[in-house]
């Protein structure tokens, strides 16, 4: 009885759609829309070619090691880093400016504003890497280490998941280390205004101060253009990360917008402030990055035409004076 009922309801809806919706043309008008949610996958698609490079060095380490002189992880990095790289400038006109904030005789602690998908940081990596001939170690999200194939990439490209006594270690030894006081939080629920969204969190400050190192604040310019975050049922989307700590929000977009990374001045190694204070500090010079050069609220289209002209900069005065208060 219940499977005939179901049946002829599916039989009207049926007769329903080829009645009176063409679904070509439903279709035709909805490919923007499932493009921008399948361009996503690319990033993913992308993360595990580099774990598929990465296996290709471990299992072949013998006669790669022979062609490059190398050990196999450097080659392999070297190899990773030109792909970020090519795929920054290819599909985003990728650049840098101030590369020349970075030191290279010390270590220093990137603070970088955080977007949907940190396309950028990867770029910016790969950029450093190539040119510097320096790894950025980097602080991931703990739920990234439960990912098929993550345990190479965080092995051989130095991604952590970063306490306050292990961050500060891989400074003390001399490396470069990025992290994003936001995290996940901010990738999921910040948006087009580009607000900080750190709230109490210390951890980088403290490691700062422990390592006694600079801090030098980290912008790309349009990356909440290039991926963005559903705004719709942001409660649901909050009420369901405070629970699991796990980014449920959908991304969409993948557009090729142009992104281009700031490097600000180092902030310098100061004893006599506290972790409060130093965040308050760091705090304050990423905002005045972001109010320089992003206009906004931001905006996709005027993103996409970056690419072949560069607007002049308005400075947000009045949004940049509420976002300090």
């Amino acid at each position: 009885m219940f499977s005939a009922f179901f049946l002829d309801l599916w039989s009207y809806f049926q007769s329903y759609f080829i009645d009176y919706i063409d679904m070509d043309v439903t279709l035709w008008l909805l490919m923007p829309l499932l493009i921008t949610f399948l361009l996503p996958l690319v990033i993913v698609l992308l993360l595990y070619i580099t774990a598929l490079i990465l296996y290709v060095y471990r299992l072949h380490r013998h006669r790669l090691r022979s062609a490059y002189g190398s050990d196999w992880r450097n080659a392999a990095r070297h190899v990773v880093a030109a792909v970020w790289d090519a795929h920054g400038w290819i599909w985003h006109g990728y650049e840098v400016v101030g590369l020349e904030n970075i030191p290279t005789d010390q270590p220093v602690l990137f603070v970088y504003y955080h977007g949907a998908i940190p396309i950028d940081l990867y770029y910016f990596i790969s950029k450093v890497f190539l040119f510097n001939s320096k790894l950025i170690h980097t602080v991931a999200d703990r739920f990234l280490f439960k990912c098929p194939g993550w345990s190479i990439i965080s092995d051989v490209l130095k991604v952590i998941p970063g306490t306050i006594q292990t961050c500060s270690s891989i400074l003390k030894d001399g490396n470069m280390l990025a992290i994003s006081p936001g995290g996940v939080y901010e990738a999921q629920f910040g948006d087009a205004y580009y607000q900080l969204m750190w709230k109490n969190r210390l951890g980088f400050s403290k490691v700062a101060l422990d390592a006694k190192v600079a801090i030098i604040p980290v912008f790309t310019k349009n990356i909440r253009e290039a991926f963005r975050t559903i705004s719709l049922g942001r409660r649901l989307w909050l009420r369901l990360y405070a629970a699991t700590r796990f980014p449920f929000v959908p991304i969409y977009g993948g557009f090729p917008v142009k992104l281009k990374t700031i490097v600000g001045q180092p902030i310098p190694y100061d004893g006599s402030l506290t972790p409060e204070d130093l965040q308050i500090k760091v705090a304050a010079a990423l905002d005045k990055l972001i109010n320089e050069n992003q206009q906004i609220p931001g905006s996709i289209f005027r993103a996409l035409v970056e690419r072949f002209h560069d607007f002049k900069q308005i400075p947000n005065n009045s949004v940049y004076k509420a976002r300090s208060e």
